[in-house]
């Protein structure tokens, strides 16, 4: 797959079969979607190519930046990567971009710039400067312009929309991480360098790795604890993970720790990838330090049950 970081950047010699949206999430709807334009494509002899935008028009047009992304642009290109795509084009997206007329967007960008033969868009698709023009619009611009139009159904795009709330509203508000992933088709994850923390977890008999996500628009699921794994090494590991402030100790900063079960090594300033595979319990407020260590005895051993269902079930599904 070729990335480019604008419009402009892109250049091809075949006709592009595209698609536009933000994709958050690459979740099974989506993955859908990029499959009928990937197979389009080559049935064509063309190139697939997804346009997609960052920031989020939402941080742009409401200045709303309290928006929480399921994917950073890094982890939206792994996913695509892994789908098939020909061409990922990140346009950034401003006040200027957002000023394009309807027709203004077509000619420039889809006819001129990507030479495209055929578009793929929902059936609700709005686009140009207020978003003034829908699908009917695109149409008569690609009657004009010598372009198909492709419409997606009404139930595809319903179930795409289902798909990103239930997975928001999963992650933000239960921490579901069944129905999350479920809804993904993967396992929800995301990246962060380790750096020193106070070291509290090592006291205790649990040390931690104290994970710092760069991107502040990453949504980490609800406080809690969950069970997770990592690549470390080379090696798959097992840990669980606590997210939230500690309410048992008298300071309370916001924390993202794995603990790594049968493991031991440095990972400081290492960027790891943590994948979340279900949840344990909320995060509690415990009476003192035997309590806590008590709990977390009790975490490992779910985490150590969990692991071992998982291999079984794995085991047994390749039979």
């Amino acid at each position: 797959m070729k990335t480019f970081s604008s419009i402009s950047n892109f250049e091809s010699d075949k006709r592009v079969v595209a698609t536009l949206g933000t994709f958050d999430g690459v979740h099974i709807g989506h993955q859908m979607i990029i499959k009928k334009l990937v197979d389009s494509a080559k049935a064509t002899g063309g190139e697939s190519l997804v346009l997609t935008f960052f920031p989020h028009p939402r941080m742009v047009l409401k200045q709303d930046n309290s928006i929480r992304l399921l994917n950073t642009i890094e982890e939206k290109k792994e996913l695509l990567k892994g789908l098939g795509l020909d061409n990922l084009v990140i346009q950034k997206f401003d006040y200027e971009f957002s000023q394009h007329t309807a027709e203004e967007f077509v000619k420039k960008v889809l006819v001129d710039q990507f030479n495209i033969s055929k578009i793929i868009i929902g059936y609700d698709h709005r686009f140009g400067k207020n978003r003034t023009a829908d699908i009917n619009d695109l149409k008569a611009f690609g009657e004009k312009y010598g372009f198909e139009v492709e419409e997606i159904s009404a139930q595809e795009i319903d179930h795409v929309s289902i798909s990103s709330t239930k997975i928001r509203t999963a992650l933000e508000e239960v921490g579901d991480m069944t129905l999350a992933n479920e809804f993904l088709g993967y396992e929800y994850y995301f990246s962060g360098v380790v750096v020193h923390g106070k070291k509290l977890g090592r006291t205790l008999g649990f040390p931690t790795a104290n994970i710092v996500v760069d991107e502040d628009y990453k949504l980490i699921p609800k406080n809690g604890v969950y069970v997770v794994e990592s690549e470390l090494n080379g090696e798959l590991v097992k840990g669980m993970m606590s997210v939230g402030i500690n309410p048992t100790f008298a300071d309370h900063p916001y924390t993202i720790e794995v603990n790594y079960l049968d493991w031991n090594g440095d990972l400081y300033d290492q960027k790891l990838k943590v994948r979340i595979l279900d949840r344990i319990r909320d995060e509690l407020k415990f009476s003192g330090l035997d309590e806590l260590v008590a709990k977390l005895k009790g975490d490992e051993r779910v985490t150590r049950e969990f692991f071992s269902a998982y291999e079984r079930k794995v085991v047994l599904s390749d039979r």
